[in-house]
């Protein structure tokens, strides 16, 4: 029965997919179900494989040492700023950025990322239809995340159409970065997050294709402009990232501000209102979606409630939650859950995602916010759908 509930809910997420389209004759159906079909490979690899795993785990493991290289930095300039065994967020999360920013630099400075692009670009263009810059986008997203990526893009945001604009920001919403994987790693099992990761990279293209499909103009630029770095010097160019990257951090801070206060006012308005918060009546509301899964109806409620804490605050509060509190959930039903978890699909991303490419191109920055909404619930159907096949395979 949960396994039939699975198929529906399968054909349900393409079915609400297809509905969201704005371009519903340009959808190109065989590069969809290519990835969908590799989409089931991978999870079957991964989850009953180790050798996938073990790539990952290294790769979450040498991103972490570049972090603990970053906070000497943060520690240098705020040490004492906070009490023993505490940090803000904005030190933890959003200052390393300026050293992530620094490195983005000189990978593009010595022709690195161009090099990277052309050929895992020109790899998942075969795969996925799109243009390079697109599989560009989802493969960095998923190693820096969804910050830091603007920033290899900061020359190439200028001639990038509405369209494509609203594709980046989905597929970047989607994924999470290799900077916080461990971090994820310390509260739900590695291996269903690896697996997230994985699934929401190709995820992310499937639901662009049908949501927000388009043919690229001749005349549209699909290559990372490299020949303005050459006309600098090598310190020229990494001060001037170093600032870009501290812009950044700087206003997704001040949008994350703004986001979360305004989801504990509405929240706080509910209570008054109906009784209830805003975060729970979504958790009524996600019921049906978390049984449509393939969880079990009697676990469906408990698990609608952690899916609607994700999207009305972030991925880390629900998961703390489905780690500390007393839930009664069988191992496949947290694989769903823990999967459907790993991604920056929420409220506050909007903000983030705006904020991030404000810092770098205003006008883009209102383009990423003008579709913030239909970026978000298509997100949300890549979480959705990557759940349900890890949901099948297990």
């Amino acid at each position: 029965m949960n396994y039939l509930m699975a198929i529906l809910g399968l054909c349900s997420i393409f079915v609400v997919a297809y509905v969201m389209s704005t371009d519903r004759k340009k959808i190109r159906y065989f590069p969809i179900l290519r990835m969908f079909i590799l989409q089931v490979i991978l999870a079957f690899i991964l989850l009953k494989t180790s050798s996938g795993t073990a790539l990952v785990e290294s790769l979450s493991s040498g991103f972490t040492e570049l972090l603990d290289d970053a906070n000497e930095g943060v520690n240098f300039v705020f040490k004492g700023i906070a009490n023993k065994g505490s940090a803000p967020f904005f030190l933890t999360v959003l200052m390393p950025i300026v050293f992530i920013s620094a490195l983005i630099g000189i990978l593009r400075y010595i022709k690195i990322l161009p090099l990277f692009m052309k050929y895992v670009g020109l790899g998942l263009q075969k795969i996925n239809g799109m243009g390079k810059l697109e599989s560009y986008n989802g493969i960095a997203s998923a190693v820096l995340g969804q910050s830091e990526v603007f920033i290899t893009l900061k020359k190439e945001l200028a001639f990038l159409s509405e369209r494509r604009m609203m594709t980046f920001g989905i597929s970047t919403m989607s994924t999470i970065s290799l900077s916080i994987m461990g971090s994820y790693m310390r509260l739900i099992k590695p291996e269903y997050v690896i697996t997230a990761v994985v699934l929401n990279l190709f995820g992310g293209f499937i639901i662009s294709s049908i949501v927000n499909p388009y043919e690229l103009d001749p005349s549209e630029k699909d290559e990372l402009e490299t020949k303005e770095d050459s006309e600098h010097t090598f310190f020229q160019m990494l001060g001037e990232y170093m600032l870009d990257g501290f812009k950044v951090a700087v206003t997704v801070a001040a949008m994350l501000i703004g986001f979360v206060a305004l989801i504990a006012f509405i929240n706080s308005l509910f209570l008054h209102l109906i009784g209830i918060s805003f975060q729970q009546l979504l958790g009524y509301v996600f019921a049906p979606l978390a049984f449509l899964t393939g969880i079990p109806w009697d676990q469906a409620v408990d698990a609608g409630s952690l899916m609607a804490t994700k999207l009305a605050t972030n991925e880390f509060v629900a998961m703390t939650q489905l780690t500390t509190q007393n839930w009664h959930f069988s191992e496949r039903s947290l694989a769903i859950i823990s999967v459907f978890l790993v991604s920056f699909a929420n409220f506050s991303s909007i903000g983030v995602l705006s904020g991030a490419v404000k810092g770098l191109n205003e006008e883009k920055s209102n383009l990423i916010a003008k579709h913030g909404l239909k970026i978000l619930g298509s997100a949300t159907l890549v979480s959705f759908l990557s759940s349900i096949i890890v949901g099948l395979i297990i």
